[in-house]
């Protein structure tokens, strides 16, 4: 077989599995309005998924992922999380679509800007910053389960985030806004202060010195950069309350969003950094001049152990991030 042949029956395959993929995703999320129909209409409590709303959480969803694809922002398989990571959220909540999009294309313009800077400094910088389907589920895992969660308690549909009429689905939507914000901002610390901080980074848990890309290294840049991306985040899904939710007047205020994703990218960022400082390996490869996250032969260790990757590290953050924040939203939000 020749290289064009060959080169043809690989493009051919990658399209095949695309039509496929996306018949069941079609299929899936028809089966989604089916059984919320029925369970509807047999126990009239939980509120249906209108056909809008459906179509709408399939058509964007596919439409971000391919262009994310040909954009080289996702990997193949990094779309195809992609898709059930958006499609799942956007049933669920408006909200958490806007929060998501935001998330996806601030991080994904970031981790292109400056990318040749980022080359010299990031032994495993990939060209357009790809993601694949692992990075796309570490950060949009805790999300999806918990918008399904959401679902369960509340039906897919906008609500305002009253503590004292809805509590447990007001705290699924902070812990998926937290977890979203947590991981906007250690995107923008990382995107940002690798390249903006015109001082060393120090290493969180011994203040030293480290060189720039060191796992746990934090500058005031960074952090900066962290609080505005959670903000960015908590802007999205704030706008999005006042468009679609109309009992607004009778809740509680929901300005305290912004503040909430502010917190969220700022602490969110710090607990990373934590955990890569000690969970994560870094060493300066002397034969290279970077930092590496494995051990070489001409490495030196600079701080951390080989127990996380980074995956693991962005993870357990948005987990944290998830779990905390949100109680302790509930002791200072207001009450109306």
């Amino acid at each position: 077989m020749s290289y064009y042949q060959e080169d043809f029956f690989k493009e051919y395959f990658k399209m095949m599995v695309n039509i496929v993929v996306l018949n069941l995703l079609i299929c899936i999320s028809l089966t989604f309005w089916i059984v919320s129909m029925t369970a509807s209409t047999y126990y009239g409590t939980l509120k249906p998924i209108s056909p809008w709303r459906w179509l709408f959480s399939v058509l964007v969803p596919l439409m971000i992922a391919t262009q994310g694809f040909k954009k080289k922002s996702l990997d193949h398989s990094g779309a195809l999380g992609g898709l059930v990571v958006g499609f799942i959220l956007t049933v669920a909540n408006y909200s958490f679509f806007t929060s998501l999009f935001v998330f996806f294309v601030t991080s994904s313009k970031l981790t292109k800007w400056k990318k040749d800077m980022k080359k010299q400094i990031d032994s495993e910088y990939k060209e357009g910053g790809q993601r694949n389907w692992v990075q796309v589920f570490c950060n949009g895992g805790v999300p999806t389960e918990l918008a399904l969660l959401y679902m369960i308690e509340n039906g897919p549909g906008e609500i305002p985030i009253d503590f004292s009429k809805q509590y447990t689905a007001s705290w699924m939507c902070l812990s998926l806004l937290g977890a979203l914000a947590c991981s906007a901002g250690d995107t923008w610390a990382s995107e940002i202060g690798s390249v903006m901080s015109k001082s060393k980074p120090r290493l969180i848990t011994t203040w030293e010195k480290v060189p720039v890309g060191t796992n746990g290294g934090i500058t005031f840049v960074g952090l900066l950069s962290s609080l505005l991306g959670g903000m960015a985040v908590g802007i999205a899904y704030f706008i999005t309350q006042l468009i679609f939710v109309t009992d607004l007047e009778m809740s509680a205020p929901q300005w305290p969003i912004i503040v909430f994703g502010s917190a969220s990218g700022l602490l969110g960022s710090i607990v990373d950094s934590y955990l890569g400082a000690t969970m994560q390996y870094s060493g300066f490869d002397q034969n290279t001049g970077m930092v590496v996250n494995h051990q070489t032969k001409d490495s030196k260790h600079i701080s951390g152990k080989p127990i996380l990757d980074n995956n693991a590290v962005n993870l357990f953050s948005s987990i944290i991030i998830a779990l905390v924040l949100p109680g302790m939203a509930w002791c200072f939000w207001p009450r109306r």
